[in-house]
């Protein structure tokens, strides 16, 4: 039998592994700095939670069946049947359970404290693609976030609002519209750039939209990359090579900005004093949602909840509102655009626990 003294050594052994185990677990998971203050959000209308119903445009998503999964059933002008990716990452930070639209006036500055979302559905990097449907440009959205800084900085003082703004946790998710309603369906940028050229452009805009809001304070930043937007239903319908299938040219063009997008993520990171610049990729989860829906629990993912499920989106919804599914969730999109509740659910769930742990 082992003596005491070697009895007690083996005890000590293991009291400071377990304080070894703890104290690097800490530093993983505290490595962010601290608890995230606020979630602020840029983008289109995959993280639009309602701004669109302040400003003239038909791109909205306030009214039925949009939202009837949202609590208490309201269309607030998400274009979903429920919750976005960025109200699913608000909750998982330990924030509010939904990021309130900035140009929504009955929410406090109090309130926007903790979330915000600048976002418009629509609108793109370019800010042609924002003038197309008439709705917030990027480089807008940024000075609302000027506005906002001055905001909180007058409610809640200059120390605590330029530390919430710090340490705040910051999402772009913006793009597709620029090549599905720019360069494809509307063809103005097409007669200007080659699908290359317009990639490149699109990743030096992303970039100088990241260093405008580093200028205005933000230090940790996270990029949302494109999904294979060309299986989205409403590009199955519109794919006249192949009816029904996804449009590959469109998947081509959202790999090539990723790629170059993620290029530029890893420069700012390494170029940008004091913050960190992190890169989200969502295009491989989505594709193989696609490639195996029953895995994920849905049943259908050629068609949109809404009405026919082929080319209603926003106001087309509503028209055809009657016709929309019992159970959005076995569906993989709500619309001929936008992802259901529970497809938002399951890429909040990946980006979370991959892109976003370095500031956990």
């Amino acid at each position: 039998m082992p003596s005491s003294s070697q009895s007690r050594s083996r005890l000590c052994c293991r009291l400071l592994l377990l304080l070894l185990v703890f104290h690097f677990s800490g530093r993983a998971v505290g490595g962010g700095g601290g608890k995230v203050p606020a979630l602020i959000v840029f983008g289109d209308s995959t993280v639009d939670a309602g701004n669109n119903n302040f400003i003239p445009t038909v791109a909205r998503g306030n009214f039925p069946p949009y939202g009837r999964d949202f609590d208490g059933g309201v269309a607030t002008g998400r274009f979903s049947n429920g919750r976005l990716v960025t109200d699913f990452l608000s909750e998982a930070f330990g924030l509010p359970l939904s990021v309130p639209a900035y140009l929504d006036a009955s929410y406090t500055i109090d309130q926007l404290a903790t979330g915000v979302s600048f976002a418009s559905g629509g609108t793109g990097l370019d800010d042609l693609t924002a003038e197309i449907a008439s709705v917030i440009p990027m480089s807008q959205q940024l000075e609302y976030f000027r506005e906002y800084k001055a905001r909180l900085q007058l409610a809640k003082g200059e120390s605590t609002a330029n530390e919430t703004i710090a340490e705040a946790v910051y999402i772009f998710s913006i793009g597709t519209n620029d090549f599905i309603v720019n360069y494809f369906t509307v063809p103005l940028r097409r007669d200007q750039y080659t699908p290359p050229e317009y990639v490149a452009y699109l990743v030096g805009l992303a970039e100088a939209a990241v260093r405008d809001a580093y200028g205005l304070g933000a230090r940790k930043m996270e990029f949302t990359g494109l999904a294979p937007f060309g299986c989205i239903p409403a590009a199955r319908t519109l794919n006249h090579d192949e009816p029904g299938e996804c449009n590959e040219e469109y998947n081509r063009l959202a790999e090539m900005f990723n790629a170059g997008l993620q290029e530029v993520v890893r420069r700012l990171d390494g170029e940008l004093a004091g913050a960190r610049v992190v890169f989200a990729e969502t295009y491989g989860v989505l594709s193989d949602i696609v490639a195996n829906p029953s895995d994920y629990g849905f049943d259908n993912v050629e068609q949109g909840c809404c009405g026919t499920g082929l080319i209603e989106t926003s106001v087309l919804c509503g028209l055809d509102e009657p016709f929309t599914c019992q159970d959005a969730d076995k569906y993989v999109f709500f619309d001929s655009v936008h992802p259901s509740e529970q497809t938002y659910r399951i890429l909040a769930d990946h980006i979370f626990n991959t892109a976003l742990r370095v500031f956990l």
